[in-house]
């Protein structure tokens, strides 16, 4: 096995890895918004207690499917895919030479890695962009002392300013994930190409 096959190889584990904490990321991040959340916060106001609704009235959630998406192409296609690809050429080139089908599949894979990164790129762009432009919101604590537990009207909101300190993780571990999958389709391709070289060397010597 050549270093650049298995740094490939090691670049693809750590996407996976790096995709399944996104992953568990979102899915904390929405469990918590449906278990605890929902239930609402107390706040004290002068001398009195009141009750605020654990979601404000207008919440922007597709950022966090976006990147649910991403982490899940990446997991899937890149990961479990990559996998099976290089397995399928390994064990081609082991038994024979690779087949119609199997060239296909690796064709496939190194072809999905580019959107892939697409992908990732713009749930990256995306997230910090929409939870940059709602930065410096702030609740209008008298508007909220008179809502009795109804979801607090004004402005826009993403999960991360909302409830800033506990939403975060999901939002900067897309910044490792990007870095590693950049690096995995650089990989791919890089790999592919010397691949292809070896290939019709070979085909030149027959």
């Amino acid at each position: 096995m050549s270093r650049l096959s298995l740094a490939l190889k090691v670049a693809v584990g750590l996407l996976m890895v790096d995709s399944v904490i996104e992953l568990a990321f979102v899915s904390s991040m929405v469990s918590w918004l449906h278990r605890t959340a929902s239930k609402g916060f107390s706040f004290k106001y002068g001398d009195s207690t009141y009750h605020l609704a654990g979601e404000p009235l207008h919440i922007m959630t597709d950022q966090g499917h976006t990147s649910n998406g991403a982490a899940g192409t990446a997991f899937v296609l890149i990961g479990l895919g990559g996998i099976l690809a290089l397995w399928l050429r390994s064990w081609s080139r082991k038994y024979g030479g690779m087949g119609t089908f199997t060239r296909f599949i690796y064709y496939l894979w190194v072809a999905l890695n580019i959107p892939a990164l697409l992908l990732t790129t713009g749930a990256l762009a995306y997230v910090f962009a929409v939870t940059n432009a709602h930065e410096g919101q702030s609740i209008d604590v008298p508007l909220a002392t008179t809502l009795n537990g109804s979801k607090y009207p004004l402005e826009f909101w993403t999960p991360q300013n909302w409830f800033s300190g506990v939403m975060r993780g999901w939002q900067y571990n897309l910044i490792p994930m990007f870095i590693v999958q950049l690096g995995v389709t650089i990989l791919a391709v890089w790999e592919f190409l010397g691949w292809r070289r070896q290939e019709v060397f070979n085909r030149g010597e027959k």
